[in-house]
């Protein structure tokens, strides 16, 4: 769970509303393997563990099709992550919220950025 100040830092990011969003289920993402894992820091929890924790919780327990979804979404998150980490040379339960912030305006500031001019080139 991100906590009152985490979820502050993250609204003050000069990204955009659907980024923020997504960072949000990134971060929860992550406390939930990190959650899983029992430890902050190290590679991500094997898939194994995952769906056993995932099948003991009560709402999962109560719709089989939402947890066969909700362990492909934290799937989708736990490949986010990885690459996240691998291009912060860093384990994957060892991220934060601000690198996560981070990762994002990199991403952000990439995709609105124009593509640098082929060197000796004049720009236009």
């Amino acid at each position: 769970m991100l906590s009152p100040d985490e979820l502050q830092e993250l609204e003050a990011s000069l990204l955009p509303t659907l980024e923020r969003h997504h960072l949000r289920l990134l971060a929860h993402g992550l406390r939930t393997l990190q959650a899983i894992a029992g430890a902050q820091g190290g590679p991500l929890p094997p898939a194994g563990a995952i769906e056993a924790w995932a099948r003991q919780q009560p709402v999962i327990q109560e719709d089989p099709g939402f947890a066969d979804a909700f362990l492909n979404q934290l799937d989708g998150v736990g490949q986010q992550l990885a690459a996240i980490a691998t291009a912060a040379s860093r384990e994957p339960l060892a991220l934060d919220l601000p690198d996560l912030i981070h990762w994002a305006t990199q991403e952000a500031d990439r995709r609105v950025r124009p593509p640098a001019a082929p060197p000796g080139q004049p720009p236009g």
